[in-house]
This record gives C-alpha cells, structure tokens and sequence, in this order.
C-alpha cells in the first residue's frame, strides 16, 4: 500500500498539468514510476537481453511462500529501443505487493541480435521456463504460474500461454514447457494480423512484418505458430483489457467469442477515456479497475 500511495503521488502532477484528460503519459513518465528493488536479477541465457528481475511478496504479510508467480512482460513495438523492464517495473511491483512473486523479463527485439524470428519467442519460452531454475532456490509455487503483457507484450504474454498447444520439432517449440494457470493481455493484439496496419501506424515502424519476417501471405506457417489467437484452445483463463488503442474492443470481443467456442474461459474489460500507458500506471484514474481485474484473473487456487 505504501508503494501504491508513493506512485500516485508522483503520478498526480503528470497528469494534471496542462491537461484536461488523463491520456497523456509517455513510456518515459511510467519508467519514472517507483518500484521495489528486486529480489535478484538473474540471466536466463548468454545474451545481454535475456535477464529479468524476481520479486517476493513481503514475507511478514503473506508467509514464507512458496507463492503464486506472474510471469510480467513489457511492450514497445518488439522493437529494440523502444521499451525495457523498467516499463512494467511498477506493474510489477505492485503485483507482488499484492502476494504474486514476480518475474519481470526483458528479451531480444527487433534490431538486437538474434531477435525477430525465431529469437524473441525463443527468449520468452527460456524466460519462462527459467522459472523452474529459480524455484530451486526461492520460494516459488510452480503449480500457480500466471502471465501478464502489455501492449507487444500482451501479444507475448498470450502466446506464453498457448504455446504448449505448438507443434513438436517447430522453430519456437519446447520439448516440456512451463503450464500457464491464467494470463492477462494489457492492450495488445492476440492475433497481430487482425490490426496489422493499425498497429504499424501507431508504432511509427514495421512492427509486426519485422517480428515474423514478413507478411502474413509471405510467412503463413511463422504466423500460424507465433498468434495466440490461432493456437486455441489453450486451456488457460484468459482476461483482456482493452484500452481502444493497440486491442480494439471489436478484437477482444472477437476473442472472447472463439475462445468460448473453441471452451476457454475468457473476459475482456473494456475501458473507456484513457491511454495506452495508463493502463499499466499504478496510481492513475483506470488503475483500480485494471488492478481488480487482474488480481482476480491471475488468482490461482492452492
């Protein structure tokens, strides 16, 4: 609570001034957010990206563990630049004070090394499955992983979540990945090829052509592997929210509506008046709504 008092306290000016509305913060104003100090930063592969921070939930307020973990992967186009952790440091950060371990990871994008097809899924299937190394020494409860993006990253978050429905011996496959409980895409696009040019336009670059390595007409069999949307059913409770800006309402619903037919479980909250960086903004006017949300999306039962 005191973290959560401290960022809505920094929050206030942001959006106050000069502004009638509060759709005005910028990747740079949510980086700025506190957040906890992680538990530990740990490498989960060779490659400077490939690291992520872990924090643990207050030990005085929720016990000794082990505890249900979100997996917290940040947006930014997939794009090298663009974006880092730190912007989903606060998220993160406030997800545990909650009583989630978090693992909030960075990954190689578009003009790192190695990124694009096939390198980013590869990074967050390691990324993800890293979490069996840490649990060997922190308190961990691997039966209760869940897994929240935003924006690209609610593509990957979503993804996370179904690619065990991938074919075996794929380019972006794994031969025994982590289960997934639940999952949460923060305004981002489960089926990237729905709102290709929309979401191109708002990036300023090629975003989605550069992560698959072309079109879908040219690059049919790497989007039929790396779209969420194309992989149900996936088994995993699923909540979208949409903030009209990189998930249109009409894509969340369209969602929902296959994967309840295709027998997922699947809500979508859809908010009205706000921005893009709001949505993952603790402290901001929708972030009670996003917060309640996802708390009870994420819940895992012991």
């Amino acid at each position: 609570m005191r973290l959560a008092l401290l960022v809505a306290a920094v929050l206030a000016p942001i959006l106050l001034t000069g502004q009638a509305s509060a759709q005005k913060l910028r990747p740079a104003d949510v980086d700025k957010l506190p957040s906890r100090l992680p538990t530990l930063t740990a490498s989960y592969g060779s490659d400077a990206n490939q690291v992520g921070d872990l924090r643990l939930p207050d030990g005085l307020r929720f016990g000794k563990g082990p505890y249900p973990v979100v997996i917290v992967v940040h947006g930014g186009c997939w794009w090298k630049g663009y974006a880092t952790r730190q912007n989903t440091a606060a998220l993160a950060s406030r997800l545990t004070e909650l009583g989630f371990a978090t693992w909030n990871i960075d990954y190689r994008q578009v003009g790192d090394v190695g990124g694009g097809w096939p390198g980013t899924f590869q990074d967050w299937s390691a990324a993800t499955d890293h979490l069996r190394v840490l649990a060997r020494s922190q308190p961990l409860d691997l039966g209760r992983v869940g897994v929240t993006g935003h924006s690209a990253g609610a593509h990957a978050a979503m993804w996370i979540a179904a690619r065990r429905r991938l074919p075996a011996g794929s380019e972006v496959s794994s031969s025994d990945p982590l289960p997934i409980h639940a999952v949460v895409a923060i305004d981002g696009p489960p089926d990237p090829t729905s709102d290709l040019a929309a979401f191109e336009k708002g990036c300023g670059v090629p975003a989605v052509t550069s992560l698959f390595g072309g079109t879908p007409a040219e690059q049919p069999a790497r989007y039929a592997l790396g779209t969420p949307q194309a992989l149900l059913p996936t088994g995993v409770r699923t909540g979208l929210v949409s903030a009209s800006i990189f998930l249109s309402p009409a894509s969340g619903q369209g969602y929902v509506a296959a994967a309840t037919r295709a027998g997922d479980s699947a809500a979508l909250l859809t908010l009205q008046g706000t921005g893009h960086f709001e949505v993952i903004a603790p402290g901001s006017p929708v972030w009670p709504q996003v917060e309640a949300f996802l708390a009870e999306t994420l819940k895992v039962p012991r």
